[in-house]
C-alpha cells in the first residue's frame, strides 16, 4: 500500500487510454483526456519528473493498455551465472531488456546478450515468467512481465556495450549488488522514483 498513488495513476491512465481508443463521442473523448491528465498530475506530484517527460513516457501510448515484457538471459558456466554491470546504477543484472516488436523472446535474449556482454549465445528454453509486481522492485508506471530464457554460449568474447561497464560470472554465494532498475530504469525506460520530502 506504500505506493497506492502509483496504482491509482496507472489505473486512471489505463482507463483513459482505452477510452481515447474506443470512444467516438467527442464529449467522452474530452473526459478521457481529462482523466489521462489527472494521471500525469498524480505522477508529477509524487515523483522527481516533470509533467512533460511523464506525458511522453507514460501517457503517450494508444490502443488497449497491456503489460510490457522484460526479457533476461540466464547463462551458466559451471556453477556460476553471467551478469553484466549496468551503467545506470553501477549494479549487476542478467543481460536483457525490453522485448522488441517483430522479434521472438529467444531472439531478444540472444541480441541483448551480444549487445551487453559480447558473447554469442543460443537460446535453449524459457525457464520462468514472473509478474514484477509480485517481487521487490522499485515502483514503475508500467505493469511488467519478466521472462527468463536459458542460453548457452557458442562464441564471442567478453566486451561491454553501451549500457554496460562490466561482465563477470558469479557463484550463488558470491552475487554482487543487484540492480533494481534493470528494464525499468531511468526516465527512458519508465522508472519512477519517489520524490524525497
Amino acid at each position: 500500500m506504500k505506493h497506492k498513488w502509483l496504482e491509482w495513476a496507472k489505473q486512471l491512465q489505463s482507463i483513459a487510454q482505452a477510452g481515447l481508443t474506443y470512444s467516438k463521442d467527442v464529449y467522452d473523448l474530452e473526459r478521457f483526456e481529462i482523466i489521462r491528465n489527472m494521471s500525469v498530475e498524480i505522477l508529477t506530484q509524487y515523483t522527481n519528473m516533470d509533467s512533460k517527460n511523464i506525458k511522453e513516457l507514460f501517457a503517450n501510448e494508444t490502443g488497449y493498455t497491456t503489460p510490457k515484457v522484460d526479457i533476461r538471459a540466464v547463462i551458466f558456466r559451471g556453477n556460476k551465472i553471467l551478469m553484466v554491470r549496468e551503467n545506470n546504477d553501477g549494479d549487476w543484472s542478467l543481460p536483457g531488456g525490453w522485448a522488441d516488436i517483430g522479434l521472438t523472446t529467444s531472439e531478444v535474449a540472444v541480441n541483448e546478450v551480444k549487445e551487453e556482454s559480447g558473447f554469442d549465445v543460443k537460446a535453449i528454453k524459457l525457464i520462468a515468467v514472473l509478474d514484477k509486481k509480485c517481487h521487490p522492485h522499485p515502483p514503475s508506471p508500467f505493469h511488467v512481465y519478466k521472462m527468463f530464457i536459458q542460453c548457452e554460449i557458442i562464441g564471442g568474447k567478453p566486451q561491454v556495450g553501451i549500457e554496460t561497464n562490466g561482465i563477470d560470472f558469479f557463484a550463488e554465494n558470491e552475487l554482487p549488488s543487484l540492480s533494481m532498475l534493470s528494464a525499468s530504469s531511468c526516465s527512458t525506460n519508465g522508472y519512477i522514483g519517489e520524490r524525497r520530502q
